[in-house]
């Protein structure tokens, strides 16, 4: 899981300051106000895990496209430094060896696990796209550090042997590690699990075909446009993946089909093989109520063919993963909106998923607000942001929601001002009935 990202000088970020993530955390703010952003950061750390570049601002293919340092930096700066940072929470236990100093001079190193550490970095541009790592720290909370020497009667000295090459010579978060004692090893090997299991579905989604052709394989994950949501599907069913549900755990398919039942999207849908019978076309068939004829995908409103795949998404990503939706309810009227956020909440705690929503819409908001109150999702375990660009330069305030539901710092009228445009069509019946009675 990632607890915070920090960023400065990065796009129309000159300074974010730090963003606490939860397990469900929603940025919401005006266009162009910055909120894609903050994710397309991640994105970036993401891409450029085996890359040789220092920082990999991508190509078409890419989960971003960039551009360049000259593109990315804030005010097209090219003197200042690109910081960026995160804290991220292992799954799984760390290990490394804290060197400590006893009150006789005498030097002494303690193995010590650990699961969250923080990392940063920054970057400048040499000249002509060279970029070069200025600065490159992981580090742990101080305190469990100084706690942990205490026992022993230590005072903090130092964490592993100290490496010779110095930050230019690797790449933003370090990699690749140079040698098995390279005291950085275990914070790279922990950096790329983390951002390994960090996937991202966009806001332009493919169309949808009357067939399918599968050759077999078992995708990552669905393709940042959902373009391979039905290999994802028949991946899933060839490997029976499961997921909890009220009455144990079942089928994937099975439980995408009870969404689109509770949503009013469909009835059901069927996943099947085209003549001959082992070709490797699909048909995906749509059923929109238990009386209806099966249609094509394609024969379907558009709004389902482009929330399918977010529904997938969430039920195809290893449990623990961190999803990054952007506009996952574009395409959905009010209620399947409202019931989106129901979903979220779901996979944060049935799956354990942590997930990075940005949206625009009040009927998800409201939704998640009245769970809340409900408890069926805790306050802490949801941090909601307002973004704003202010002449070129954005800033996010962290909504003050209480364990009620309620946010205390909702910016005014920001979903428009509904009482006002109804007292303003009241006025106006008035007035119109008035001259009417008056000619």
């Amino acid at each position: 899981m990632i607890t915070h990202i920090r960023m400065k000088n990065f796009k129309s970020w000159a300074d974010s300051g730090e963003v606490v993530l939860a397990p469900l955390t929603g940025f919401f703010g005006t266009n162009s106000s910055g909120k894609s952003s903050l994710l397309q950061m991640l994105l970036l750390l993401k891409q450029t895990i085996g890359s040789e570049a220092v920082l990999f601002f991508g190509d078409e293919q890419s989960l971003v496209n960039l551009g360049s340092f000259r593109d990315v930096i804030h005010g097209h700066d090219m003197e200042a430094l690109l910081e960026l940072g995160c804290g991220c929470k292992s799954q799984e236990r760390l290990s490394i060896r804290v060197y400590g100093e006893g009150s006789d001079g005498s030097e002494k190193s303690l193995p010590m696990s650990f699961y969250h550490f923080t990392f940063n970095t920054s970057i400048r541009d040499k000249g002509t796209g060279n970029l070069s790592v200025e600065n490159l720290s992981y580090t742990l909370g101080a305190q469990d550090v100084a706690e942990m020497l205490r026992k022993h009667g230590l005072s903090y000295k130092k964490i592993g042997e100290q490496e010779s090459r110095n930050a230019g010579e690797r790449n933003c978060y370090g990699g690749p590690a140079l040698t098995s004692g390279d005291v950085l090893e275990p914070f790279i090997s922990a950096f790329e699990r983390q951002f390994s299991h960090l996937y991202y579905l966009g806001p332009t989604r493919v169309t949808p075909q009357r067939c399918y052709h599968w050759e077999g394989e078992q995708p990552e994950d669905i393709g940042q446009s959902g373009d391979e949501t039905i290999d994802a599907l028949l991946s899933a069913r060839v490997d029976r993946l499961t997921t909890p549900s009220q009455n144990g755990d079942v089928p994937i398919e099975e439980r995408i089909s009870e969404w689109l039942r509770e949503m009013n999207l469909a009835h059901a849908f069927s996943l099947k093989r085209t003549s001959p019978r082992h070709g490797k076309n699909y048909e995906l068939r749509i059923q929109q109520s238990p009386a209806s004829p099966a249609v094509t995908l394609v024969d379907m409103g558009y709004g389902l063919s482009q929330f399918l795949p977010v529904l997938v998404f969430c039920y195809y990503a290893p449990e623990g993963s961190t999803l990054i939706l952007e506009q996952p309810g574009i395409h959905l009227h009010p209620k399947a909106q409202s019931q989106l956020a129901d979903l979220l909440i779901e996979v944060v705690t049935e799956r354990n998923l942590q997930v990075l929503v940005e949206s625009h819409s009040e009927h998800l908001l409201n939704r998640l607000q009245r769970r809340i109150a409900e408890e069926q999702i805790s306050v802490d375990k949801t941090a909601l942001y307002f973004c704003r660009n202010n002449r070129g330069v954005s800033a996010c305030e962290r909504l003050e929601m209480d364990e009620f539901g309620n946010i205390a710092n909702w910016p005014e009228n920001f979903f428009g001002d509904e009482m006002g445009d109804l007292l303003a069509m009241a006025q106006a019946q008035m007035e119109r009935q008035k001259r009417a009675e008056e000619s």
